[in-house]
């Protein structure tokens, strides 16, 4: 049996899932080739939340073009993904970004770590960014 696309409401289910995977973000480099990170993340509404450092390859190429592309996946058999392409929208709130910064370290690293990964991650010269789909593909059971 082929794989099949999940619904939407199962794909956010997927990226919201309190076993976290990491994304892996594809933004564009200067000279138009791409470049994949990996990144924490939140579903947060209807959009995807992440940050990231303003002086990284990551941030300074969003900046330049928001246009990016997240897949995230499960490893494990039968495998899963979801990929989310969209545009990132940028804020530098400083109250949001310590917020948001410790809403993703709980996710990831355990409720009792949040405050110190959002210490860690919610400074000056970090950016919160929104990534707003514009398009989903999605499969569940890709090696059924």
């Amino acid at each position: 049996m082929a794989h099949t696309a999940m619904s939407d409401a199962d794909a956010v289910a997927f990226l919201a899932s309190d076993s976290p995977h990491t994304g892996k973000l594809a933004t564009v480099r200067v000279d138009g080739s791409p470049h994949v990170a990996p990144i924490w993340f939140v579903v947060d509404g209807d959009s995807l939340v992440f940050t990231t450092n303003e002086d990284t390859l990551k941030g300074r190429a969003i900046r330049r073009d928001p246009r990016v592309a997240l897949c995230v996946d499960d490893e494990r058999p039968p495998f899963s993904f979801v990929t989310v392409n969209g545009v990132v929208e940028v804020s530098e709130d400083p109250d949001e970004l310590l917020q948001r910064a410790s809403v993703i370290g709980g996710r990831y690293m355990g409720a009792d770590r949040a405050q110190e990964y959002g210490a860690r991650n919610g400074v000056p010269g970090e950016l919160l960014c929104r990534l707003r789909p514009t398009r989903i593909v999605s499969a569940v059971n890709v090696s059924a």
